[in-house]
């Protein structure tokens, strides 16, 4: 009798607990690392070990994941977010398990490389400098306004800024000048989307297109994902060339890509790309769409074992809606009964309550939750997207200053 596949899971939470669950109905064991921020919140009935990772940069995981792995190498090792990518990639390429490569994955990590890289390939992006510190970019700021200056490696658009006038621009320089190294970007203009695929030793398995609705500048904080979509033929071609440039420079091997691009007058125009698992609960609304587990699709990619006939066309219409308020304290929330009966909505799930301080929105991370909806077409999704935000209310108090 053959042994069961073994999955190492780097990183779990909340997000990346499906992992975990998918594993447990293919027949897949498990371990998993866990940061100390919610080991106690680990679900520790769905793997055979949990390790403990004390820190949460890096360097820990990286330590973390090559000890997990000196017990004994598994057949499948996935880095779910941010943190764990360049950690599993280095375990992955030392004992010869799947991924997408540590050259993926090191580029991935750093917007600076991923543009000196992609520029050195011709990928359509915005024109770039960077910066030791921001006073460095002034007068290439003013030269090329409107722009954006961003971090090298946050995510979440944490520290996104578009600058857009010479005041602007002098402001922002003295409020993030000690800040480090910063990239400062040509503003693209034109709808955001994301591209989100299952890659086998650089073949594209499946793909799916992501609608972005995000908030007016200067922070472009995603406020709706609607999976699924239908670019149409002529931009569909412009796309697949796009994301074929970026897998070739890459070089990208094996996993799941998250690919965010802006369709601009001339085209598609990359703003960045990572080799993990997109954020935002887009699986959960990408499976809904497509008809199939993309977290099952994923361990199994892992492990080694044969995958399904993968989807082609969506069969359903699913987005993610997230909830937000003004500035202040919540004092009341209104409407959840409501919503959650709702015949399309699938999940709700505030992350803040009454008594709960709402900050200004500046990044996703500042979002007050979210509503998972899927319905039988575009007109449908839009219905329930309008009822999730009219019915859904929260009542807040501005705080005195």
């Amino acid at each position: 009798m053959t042994a069961p596949r073994e999955l190492l899971l780097a990183g779990v939470g909340t997000m990346g607990r499906p992992y975990l669950e998918a594993a447990a109905r293919l027949g897949v064991r498990a371990r998993a690392l866990e940061s100390a921020a919610t080991w106690d919140n680990r679900p520790t009935a769905l793997a055979e070990r949990f390790y403990r990772v004390p820190v949460g940069h890096e360097e820990s995981w990286a330590g973390a994941v090559a000890a997990a792995v000196a017990e004994g190498v598994p057949d499948g090792l996935i880095g779910f977010a941010e943190p764990q990518v360049v950690a599993a990639a280095l375990a992955q390429q030392r004992h010869g398990l799947r991924g997408p490569s540590l050259h993926a994955a090191v580029v991935s990590r750093n917007k600076a490389l991923q543009r000196a890289l992609f520029g050195a390939h011709g990928v359509p992006q915005p024109e770039y400098l960077h910066v030791a510190r921001l006073d460095d970019a002034r007068d290439w700021m003013l030269q090329h306004l409107p722009v954006v200056v961003k971090p090298l490696s946050l995510s979440g658009s944490q520290g996104v800024e578009l600058i857009r006038t010479p005041e602007e621009a002098g402001e922002v320089v003295a409020r993030r000048g000690g800040e480090g190294q910063l990239l400062v970007e040509t503003a693209v203009d034109g709808p955001e989307f994301s591209w989100e695929a299952l890659v086998r030793e650089g073949e594209v398995l499946f793909e799916n297109v992501t609608a972005k609705e995000t908030t007016p500048p200067p922070y472009f904080v995603e406020l709706v994902h609607r999976c699924g979509h239908d670019l149409g033929p002529e931009s569909a071609v412009q796309v697949r060339e796009l994301t074929s440039g970026v897998l070739r420079a890459l070089g990208m091997d094996t996993g799941l890509v998250h690919l965010e691009f802006r369709m601009s007058a001339t085209g598609p125009v990359l703003m960045e790309v990572a080799v993990r698992t997109p954020g935002d609960y887009l699986p959960d609304a990408i499976g809904l769409t497509f008809g199939f587990d993309l977290y099952e699709a994923m361990v199994l990619l892992s492990v080694g074992l044969p995958l399904p006939a993968l989807p082609e066309r969506p069969v359903s219409h699913a987005a993610t809606v997230f909830l937000t308020a003004t500035p202040g304290t919540i004092t009341a929330i209104a409407g959840l009964n409501e919503v959650r009966a709702h015949p399309a909505v699938v999940r709700v799930r505030p992350r803040k309550g009454v008594g709960d301080t709402v900050r200004p929105l500046t990044s996703s991370g500042r979002r007050l939750g979210h509503v998972l909806v899927d319905a039988g077409s575009p007109t449908e999704r839009e219905d329930a997207v309008k009822f999730v935000r009219e019915t859904l209310r929260f009542t807040v108090t501005p705080q005195v200053p």
